[in-house]
C-alpha cells in the first residue's frame, strides 16, 4: 500500500444498487481508500472535500430533472467539485452529470446501445489509462449522451456515439461505458432488464455469449485503467 494513498476516503454516488463499483472495488481497497456509498438522493449530505469521488450509472437521464430532483443537487455538487480541480471519476449516468455540470449538456441520445462494443480512442486517449481498452471491446448500456465540455480532451468515441469518454486536466475522467462490470453484475443487470431487452429485440443469450468473450479481458483492463489513473493523481 502506498503511503501516499492510505487512509483517504472514495466516496462512491449510486444511483441504482445494482450498479456499485464491481471489479473496481478492489483496485481502491488495495490502495488505501476507504470506501464510502451514498444514495445520490442524499447528496445534499456529501462533504466537498472527500478525497475521491466516483459517480456510478443509474437507469435515469440528467434530463429527467423533474422526475427527479436530486439531479439538480448532485450537478451542483459535481461542479463544486470540479471547479475546486479535485479528483472525480464518472461512469455513464456519471459521464453524463460530469458533462452536464461542465457545461456540456447531456441529453437523450438518437439509439440505445446495450452489449460489448469496440471504443476507438483518439491519441489523447492511447496516451492515457484507457490505453488498456485499446483492443478490449467494452460493456455498453445506455441511450443518452452529451457534448463535449469546454476545456475537456476526447478520449474515446464509438461507431454511436462520438464522445465516449473524457478527461479534464488529470484530475477528472469520464467514461460512457460500464467497465466496472463483472460477469455476475453482467448476469443481474441483464435478468433485472429482460422487458427493456425484449422491447428492442435484443436476445439475453447473446448478451451472456459477449460476456464470456470478452468479460475477463475488460474486467483486467478496467482495474489496470483505475490503478494507472490513480497512481498518477
Amino acid at each position: 500500500m502506498s503511503a501516499a494513498t492510505e487512509g483517504k476516503v472514495a466516496l462512491v454516488i449510486l444511483h441504482l444498487g445494482i450498479a456499485h463499483l464491481g471489479s473496481l472495488e478492489p483496485v481502491l481497497t488495495g490502495r488505501g481508500y476507504e470506501i464510502r456509498y451514498l444514495d445520490a438522493v442524499d447528496i445534499a449530505s456529501a462533504p466537498s472535500d472527500v478525497d475521491l469521488v466516483i459517480v456510478l450509472g443509474g437507469d435515469m437521464g440528467v434530463h429527467e430533472k423533474d422526475e427527479y430532483s436530486f439531479i439538480v443537487d448532485e450537478l451542483a455538487f459535481l461542479t463544486r467539485r470540479l471547479e475546486a480541480e479535485l479528483p472525480t471519476l464518472g461512469i455513464c449516468l456519471g459521464a453524463q452529470m460530469m458533462a452536464e455540470a461542465l457545461g456540456g449538456r447531456a441529453s437523450k441520445g438518437k439509439s440505445v446501445v446495450i452489449g460489448f462494443r469496440q471504443v476507438n480512442l483518439t491519441e489523447a486517449g492511447l496516451d492515457s489509462p484507457l490505453r488498456h481498452f485499446a483492443t478490449v471491446p467494452v460493456m455498453q448500456w445506455h441511450g443518452d449522451s452529451f457534448r463535449l465540455p469546454a476545456g475537456a480532451t476526447r478520449l474515446a468515441s464509438s461507431a454511436e456515439y462520438s464522445n465516449e469518454a473524457f478527461r479534464l486536466g488529470d484530475f477528472a475522467l469520464a467514461l460512457q461505458f460500464h467497465p466496472e462490470l463483472t460477469g455476475e453484475m453482467y448476469a443481474e443487470w441483464i435478468a433485472d432488464g429482460d422487458k427493456e431487452l425484449a422491447g428492442y429485440g435484443i436476445d439475453p443469450a447473446e448478451l451472456l455469449a459477449q460476456r464470456d468473450r470478452y468479460g475477463v479481458d475488460m474486467e483486467r483492463a478496467a482495474q489496470l485503467m483505475l490503478a494507472e489513473w490513480l497512481d498518477a493523481l
